[in-house]
């Protein structure tokens, strides 16, 4: 009878323990996992060049909902503006202008 009694009481445990492995390491927006910026990289170089132009970027599902924001983003991140992104120059962080960081004050105005 103890046997049974344990193994009724194991079950929830082990299904629990299981299922908490099965999970996506971070969901990003809307439950999804995030996609790694060097795979979404390769998925957007078409011509497999090892960088993204202007087109192949702007071919992107969310750069096509808002073309001129893409434009303006491509530009931002091509650091030394040879019209191409590389996979470091495309995986980077965007760069925040002075001041508007966490925990900072704003700058005072003349």
């Amino acid at each position: 009878m103890k046997s049974i009694l344990l193994t009724l009481l194991a079950v929830p445990f082990l299904a629990v323990s299981v299922h908490a492995e099965d999970k996506p390491a971070k969901p990003g927006k809307g439950g999804k996992p995030k996609m790694d910026p060097a795979e979404m990289f390769k998925k957007l170089d078409a011509n497999n060049d090892s960088s993204l132009s202007l087109e192949e970027f702007k071919a992107s599902p969310r750069a096509k909902k808002n073309p001129d924001k893409a434009e303006g983003a491509y530009k931002k991140m091509d650091k030394d503006s040879d019209g191409k992104l590389t996979v470091e120059e495309f995986s980077a962080k965007p760069e925040k202008p002075p001041g508007k960081g966490p925990g900072k004050p704003p700058e005072p105005t003349k």
